[in-house]
């Protein structure tokens, strides 16, 4: 019962993402092919949205539901940031799927997703493995 209402998020998430069409993998073709804004408007929204959200976090002081203060630390940049960031849209891109979608398709029927689900979890494994000899 805990996490239930994690569930329910997970479950809403996953029905705006299908809904909106972020799960398709014709729309996310379209977008590294040029031939549509849907995705960018999409992705430029969230970018927004986030943008403020942190600012009214930050000016507001506010507190997580357990009354914990909310800490948002600065990250430093790293050479793994354009390689990783290389490898994971090269990887959106021939796939048609980043991680949140990837589940929603799953959920929407399309077999495949497990696939690139299995795929996602292996590359997470192999960077735990290497992550102390990879580029920072």
């Amino acid at each position: 019962m805990k996490n239930l209402k994690y569930l329910v998020l997970g479950v809403l998430f996953g029905i705006i993402l299908t809904k909106s069409e972020v799960v398709s993998w014709w729309r996310i073709q379209e977008m590294f092919r040029f031939q549509s804004f849907h995705m960018y408007g999409v992705i430029g929204s969230a970018i927004v949205v986030g943008l403020l959200s942190i600012q009214l976090i930050k000016r507001n002081r506010l507190k997580t539901i357990n009354g914990e203060e909310i800490r948002l630390a600065d990250k430093q940049y790293t050479h793994g940031t354009w390689i990783g960031g290389t490898i994971f849209g090269l990887g959106w891109a021939l796939t048609g799927a980043c991680p949140g979608p990837m589940f929603a398709q799953l959920g929407s029927g399309v077999a495949g997703a497990a696939v690139l689900i299995l795929a996602a979890l292996a590359g997470t494994w192999t960077y735990s493995a290497l992550r102390e000899r990879l580029p920072r």
